[in-house]
């Protein structure tokens, strides 16, 4: 979305990252007091997750609030002893139905697009209004890393996160003009290796750090690849980890005066 375009219609991109995706909270703030609404919605993962509450009128309030459950993970975390997955989907689904209700893709009041990948081949799935598919669902399989959360089998397809395909939904963008917030952009990623005492620590922060890596790769390259009016936010990331959904408060803020 150029600058001289926010009187046009425009898409809200919305990229995955775990909880570094609370810092759309901040755009959301920011597009409220500007007064500006978008066009269409097109969410992966946590963005599907942000993008699918306010699809439905939420305003960043009350999406604010819903998130804060995620804040303590013992109330959505059930970890399983069976299936391809550490967690559970039991908990989470639960929030959703408390959020989504029995609302279709269809049910809303700003048109939203939700991806997720097609386990068995790869494809990239967007899940639109044309889909007779619950609310609910499409949002578990956004979010459903693979061997974290449970995967979401949807008219016998098995789907799981967007982010192996398309963490910044660029591509699916219906508008000239285009608004996107990608969490794990250049911003996200610390300048300097880790550099911990314990092995351990170190190992966990590089896998982090490739999985960012790789997600920001594979964003720059759609964007060489799209002659649109982007306006590309990326908000400074680098001091928290997917799994700091405790952190909501300090991650929001990542994402306030970008606009």
């Amino acid at each position: 979305m150029s600058s001289t375009g926010k009187d046009k219609p425009f898409s809200l991109v919305l990229s995955g990252g775990g909880a570094l995706g609370i810092a759309h909270l901040g755009i959301l703030y920011d597009l409220e007091r500007k007064g500006l609404k978008p066009a269409e919605i097109i969410g992966t993962s946590m963005g599907g997750i942000i993008g699918a509450c306010l699809a439905i009128g939420m305003r960043e309030t009350q999406i604010h609030e819903k998130l804060k459950s995620f804040a303590s993970v013992t109330k959505w975390i059930k970890f399983s002893i069976s299936g391809n997955s550490i967690v559970d989907s039991a908990r989470i689904e639960k929030i959703f139905d408390a959020i989504f209700g029995g609302r279709m893709m269809s049910d809303v009041v700003i048109p939203l697009k939700i991806i997720a990948t097609d386990l068995e081949t790869g494809d990239k799935r967007v899940f639109t209004a044309d889909d007779r598919v619950p609310m609910r669902d499409a949002v578990l399989a956004t979010m459903a890393i693979p061997g974290i959360f449970e995967e979401k089998v949807i008219e016998e397809r098995v789907y799981g996160d967007g982010f192996l395909c398309e963490n910044l939904g660029l591509r699916e963008s219906s508008h000239e003009e285009v608004l996107a917030v990608d969490v794990v952009g250049r911003n996200s990623f610390s300048k300097t290796l880790p550099d911990n005492f314990f092995k351990t620590f170190n190992v966990i922060e590089m896998l982090e750090r490739s999985i960012r890596l790789l997600m920001y790769n594979q964003t720059k390259n759609i964007l060489d690849q799209i002659d649109k009016n982007i306006l590309l936010l990326e908000p400074d990331t680098s001091e928290f980890k997917t799994f700091h959904f405790h952190k909501v408060e300090e991650i929001r803020k990542l994402g306030l005066g970008l606009l």
